[in-house]
């Protein structure tokens, strides 16, 4: 009876162990993890309302896709036989959405718009896809780092249900936003004064609110990116760029006592933003220079 007692008990610190290693890694890919949310409704923006949540679901299953088929087992696999492979690997998806959030920038600026109808809603999920591909393995990365010591079986278990519990959230989250239009219009046909109010708001607000989401979500790519290549190039053995951003995130955290933690992190994520951009700006223009020559006509 004891035996068993012990056992059970055992087995509860255990499961308590590896929910606390899931918590660690998921807040550790918090920042992530809001990328990832202001990223996603962007592709959805401009499409017809009864197609968002379609369209949401699919994007939504290709991401436990991404992380369950693709990413994990490719990182289990890299952190065991070859860990110095995961950085170069990164890097290269981190110059894939730099080159992403440049087109962006450079369509906005021509004013070109994303096509509509069957065609464009699926060009816009695999587009999706593809860089919910590069985020979640920065997602997954991350959390692989937090629960390196783990034994491979609770490893692997921990990540599962980070991937699980994070596409959920995300997804979630993204869903509820574009759809917060049809609650203003159902709080406006309720007899509430206030309802009606709030749902004037949440129609009148909505438009707005999803294109501001739309340029955060192209500069938290940018970010996302450029900060990927700065790590990646200072663990690859080239430190200048990462040390002199430091060395200005520093200047910028004791510029200001008061406010310097948020000075700080604003410095450091412009520096990535620009850094980014400036990538994503060569690499369009170097497929642009390609498009162009003979062969690739």
């Amino acid at each position: 009876m004891s035996a068993g007692l012990f056992g059970l008990l055992d087995d509860v610190a255990a499961l308590a162990r590896l929910t606390a290693a899931a918590g660690r890694a998921s807040a550790k890919a918090a920042g992530v993890v809001i990328d990832d949310t202001a990223v996603t409704p962007q592709y959805v923006h401009g499409i017809a309302a009864e197609r968002e949540l379609p369209a949401i679901k699919r994007i939504a299953i290709g991401s436990l896709r991404n992380k369950l088929l693709v990413i994990l087992p490719a990182a289990m696999l890299l952190s065991q036989f070859a860990p110095w492979l995961l950085s170069p690997i990164l890097m290269l998806g981190a110059t894939y959405l730099c080159y992403e959030a440049a087109e962006k920038v450079w369509g906005s600026i021509r004013g070109h718009d994303a096509d509509d109808g069957p065609a464009g809603e699926d060009d816009m999920v695999t587009g999706a896809i593809r860089t919910d591909l590069i985020l979640s393995a920065e997602i997954m990365v991350i959390a692989l780092n937090e629960v390196a010591d783990q034994p491979f079986v609770p490893r692997l278990v921990i990540l599962v249900v980070v991937a699980l519990v994070l596409t959920v959230v995300v997804y979630g989250v993204v869903a509820a936003i574009v759809r917060m239009d049809d609650v203003g219009l159902s709080l406006i046909g309720t007899v509430s004064r206030i309802g009606q109010q709030v749902g004037r708001v949440l129609v009148a607000g909505m438009p707005k609110l999803l294109s501001a989401i739309s340029v955060v979500g192209t500069v938290a790519m940018l970010w996302v990116g450029g900060h990927i290549l700065l790590v990646g190039s200072d663990r690859l053995g080239w430190h200048a760029p990462n040390g002199l951003a430091h060395h200005v995130e520093d200047r910028a955290r004791h510029a200001v006592e008061s406010v310097g933690g948020i000075l700080a992190w604003l410095v450091s994520t412009g520096i990535s933003a620009v850094i980014g951009l400036v990538v994503g700006a060569i690499v369009l223009a170097v497929v642009a220079i390609v498009r162009l020559l003979p062969f690739a006509k």
